[in-house]
């Protein structure tokens, strides 16, 4: 007898309530995950356009560290929500050069929906 066995999976969303102290370090984080997020997204556009192909996560990832260095400012905030800013551009543009999506678009501090990921 073949029993199927069903795969689920289970999210829990939450409601957060921040003090003042974690507002400042949660609108932080989204302000450099957007900053790096637009920063690879111009450099990818330039590499694609000068030699016709993009970048890839490996060499965007590995620009980082010197960017922390550069840009003090990127140490206060979660380190992997950075690194997930990276790997979220790469999967646009693997979305995009299949054909399933559009282009990746540059991200506004405007938009009424602000996120990150960690």
């Amino acid at each position: 007898m073949e029993v199927n066995q069903i795969m689920m999976n289970k999210a829990y969303k939450f409601r957060i309530y921040p003090n003042q102290a974690q507002a400042i370090l949660i609108n932080k984080t989204i302000g450099c995950s957007r900053f790096v997020f637009n920063h690879f997204l111009s450099l990818w556009d330039h590499a694609y356009k000068e030699t016709g192909k993009g970048l890839t996560y490996g060499t965007c990832s590995a620009k980082l560290p010197a960017m922390k260095k550069e840009l003090v400012w990127l140490k206060e905030v979660d380190s992997i929500a950075i690194q997930s800013s990276v790997r979220n551009l790469a999967d646009a543009y693997t979305r995009f050069f299949k054909k399933q999506n559009s282009a990746p678009r540059f991200k506004s501090k405007k938009n009424n929906v602000q996120s990150y990921t960690t």
